[in-house]
């Protein structure tokens, strides 16, 4: 069967979201689960096949399944992706970054941590 050409894009997508997320496993500073959970929605639009391979995945299924049954997001995760954009935040005050700058991203990092501390914990 011949792959569609929109379901291409969406499975590039997949395959990098899972590569990066893959790279956090080991790397302390680099979140998995955001990535994964991107993963999956890039997958179930372009390959079914690797969308079921992700959720049965005992690594990152677990964290997919949490996310679809409650748009639940696990502790670690939030307490690493809130460390991280404070000290994103952190590193452009230090780097002397314009108050333009600081005011943007502030907002933004602090639009995103909201989002996530207000999601289910699991």
């Amino acid at each position: 069967m011949k792959a569609l050409p929109g379901k291409t894009g969406f499975r590039i997508l997949a395959y990098m979201s899972v590569a990066i997320g893959a790279v956090g496993v080991v790397l302390p500073l680099l979140p998995t689960t955001p990535f994964v959970i991107l993963a999956a929605y890039f997958a179930s639009k372009g390959s079914p096949e690797f969308a079921r391979w992700l959720e049965e995945h005992p690594t990152f299924g677990p964290a997919i399944a949490q996310w679809q049954e409650r748009r639940a997001i696990p502790v670690k995760a939030k307490i690493l992706a809130c460390a991280m954009m404070a000290l994103s935040w952190s590193m452009l005050v230090w780097l002397g970054s314009t108050v333009f700058v600081l005011t943007v991203s502030g907002l933004f990092l602090l639009s995103v941590a909201g989002y996530l501390l207000t999601r289910p914990s699991c």
